[in-house]
């Protein structure tokens, strides 16, 4: 969706969520949830067959020794989870983190300014042109059931 007000323009895009590789999303009932808890829970597969066939996909479930892929499967994990639950504070500061640093690699980043507005269930960033026109986008996360 998009809206125009007076030197502002808003952008809010729907942002679909995937799972890490070797891993899905469930979603939890009411009644399964833990209180405080993210109703989305971050389970492992196991990926053994796709790992014989492509030779080139690990098994975080059934690891074979090298245990490089399983550590960097648990530092992602750990960085927008809370236990085994995904955690939208902490996955909204990541994809924030992301942008922002991806925003001084482009040419751009010279002649307008980009901020990140407080938000904490949502990824929200205003970019200002030389002109003083601004442009703010919302990214809202999703994933799919």
């Amino acid at each position: 969706a998009w809206s125009i007000h007076e030197n502002t323009t808003n952008y809010r895009l729907l942002v679909v969520l995937q799972p890490p590789p070797g891993h899905s999303f469930i979603l939890d009932t009411p009644e399964q949830l833990p209180a405080s808890r993210s109703s989305i829970r971050v389970v492992l597969d196991c990926t053994c067959s796709r790992e014989q066939l492509l030779r080139k996909t690990f098994c975080f479930l059934h690891p074979s020794g090298d245990l490089l892929p399983r550590d960097q499967g648990w530092y992602l994990l750990d960085t927008i989870c809370t236990g085994t639950y995904l955690d939208v504070e902490k996955l909204a500061c990541w994809v924030q983190m992301l942008v922002a640093s991806a925003w001084l690699h482009l040419p751009q980043s010279h002649r307008c300014q980009l901020t990140v507005l407080p938000s904490c269930r949502s990824c929200r960033f205003q970019l200002t042109a030389p002109s003083g026109k601004q442009f703010t986008t919302e990214l809202v996360l999703a994933v799919q059931q």
